[in-house]
């Protein structure tokens, strides 16, 4: 298939590479001529305005934008809308909130284009990996779609078959995508499983916090334990109950420096798991871990502990994301 990525930061132009790879053709446009030069030496068709997307995309026209979530992505929409035709298809592969989708779709189907809503994980070790992928939109649209979103995927790889699983259940979701719904859902289900992820990074940075704290001079002299935690995080990944990515990056950040002292522990929060409370919120579910790992997140920024440290080191490990400015 031929279609335009726009936007090639961290997991835009990897997007972009693993599509390539896979056969696809790339029309590569972002603001900074710096990365659509650097993807097309790699075998991209640069563009130099979202006019020029358009018209090197020839017909049935597939737009993926690839950017932050908020106004940026919402003003680039708008762009691509405007030189839209009727049977195109924009996706919006970023984390926006699941409700601009609902109103998007909307406001595309105006024009007769088509909006599809890609939750897409994976961060930076995407283009090996492949991306995890929970897609919202109209089933024909997302059918047709399917090639570029089987070639993403990461496949059913290494991991056990889950035992138990219907035969006739849809053979997608052991590829690493599923089609979760109409427009919305597959932004949903990605903002859910962020505020989950909050939960689980901050189950480890709790827990490694009480074992470095074992060593405290507060506590009688015969129960002070000097644990080593690089090695608590590597025996943990094998064989343990709790063994996980997020553990594979606590181990590595601990392996590279086990004071953690390239971090702040001030740590940043992306929206999702904010969306993700007031969804509770209004579907009156009790959700006290997430919760309280947003809330977390927040005393981090006046007052952090090592703990918080890690929660820096893992969201750095697997998608980039640096700490707030100091």
């Amino acid at each position: 298939m031929r279609l335009a990525m726009i936007g090639l930061g961290r997991m835009g132009a990897n997007i972009a590479r693993r599509l390539m790879r896979g056969g696809h053709e790339i029309v590569a446009y972002d603001l900074s001529p710096d990365a659509v030069a650097t993807l097309a030496s790699e075998g991209a068709t640069g563009a130099s305005s979202v006019a020029d997307v358009a018209e090197k995309l020839g017909e049935k026209r597939i737009f993926w934008v690839m950017l932050p979530a908020g106004e940026i992505t919402e003003a680039m929409i708008e762009q691509v809308l405007a030189v839209s035709h009727p049977g195109d298809i924009i996706i919006d592969g970023g984390n926006s909130f699941y409700k601009d989708d609902i109103r998007r779709a909307k406001t595309c189907a105006d024009k007769q284009v088509t909006y599809v809503d890609v939750g897409t994980s994976g961060g930076v070790w995407g283009l090996e990996r492949g991306y995890c992928m929970m897609i919202g939109g109209e089933k024909d649209a997302v059918d047709f779609l399917d090639p570029v979103f089987a070639c993403l995927a990461p496949g059913l790889g290494t991991i056990a078959r889950t035992k138990g699983r219907d035969a006739d259940a849809d053979p997608r979701a052991e590829q690493g995508y599923i089609h979760a719904g109409p427009a919305g859902a597959g932004h949903f289900v990605k903002m859910v499983h962020n505020g989950i992820e909050y939960g689980l990074m901050q189950a480890y940075a709790e827990g490694f916090d009480i074992l470095k704290g074992k060593a405290s001079q507060n506590l009688p002299e015969d129960e002070r334990f000097t644990l080593n935690l690089t090695d608590i995080a590597e025996v943990w990944r094998r064989g343990s109950v709790v063994s996980s990515w997020l553990l594979d990056l606590t181990a590595d950040a601990l392996a590279k420096d086990g004071a953690l002292d390239g971090f702040s522990g001030k740590v940043a929060d992306s929206g999702e798991g904010r969306w993700t409370i007031d969804a509770a919120m209004e579907e009156a579910v009790p959700a006290y871990v997430l919760s309280s790992a947003l809330f977390a997140r927040y005393r981090s920024r006046v007052e952090s502990t090592f703990g918080d440290k890690l929660l820096s080191a893992m969201r750095f490990g697997f998608g980039g994301h640096v700490e707030i400015p100091q």
